[in-house]
C-alpha cells in the first residue's frame, strides 16, 4: 500500500486556489452584475440567498470539475500534455 501511495503525484492546493480564483471572481462579478438590479431594493440576507445557491451549485458541478479536467496536469505538477 505504500508503494501505491508513493507513486501518486500530490496536488497543489495553492494552485488550485488561484485557478478557483482565476474562475470564480469573474464569474461571481457577472452574476452581482446580473441580480444587483433585479434585487434593487431588497435586503442583503435576500439577495444572498438567491447569490448562494447559485453560486454553489455553479461551482460544484460546473467550474471545480472543469478546472480539475483541464488543469489536472498544473495542479498535480506534472509536464503540460501534448495538445490533440
Amino acid at each position: 500500500m505504500s508503494d501505491l501511495s508513493a507513486s501518486r503525484p500530490v496536488p497543489s492546493k495553492f494552485r488550485l486556489s488561484l485557478l478557483m480564483l482565476a474562475a470564480i471572481y469573474p464569474f461571481v462579478t457577472a452574476i452581482l452584475y446580473v441580480l444587483m438590479p433585479l434585487t434593487e431594493g431588497w435586503p442583503l440576507w435576500e439577495r444572498t440567498a438567491i447569490l448562494a445557491p447559485i453560486m454553489v451549485f455553479s461551482i460544484v458541478y460546473g467550474i471545480a470539475p472543469t478546472i480539475q479536467r483541464r488543469f489536472a496536469w498544473f495542479i498535480l505538477r506534472q509536464p503540460r500534455p501534448a495538445a490533440a
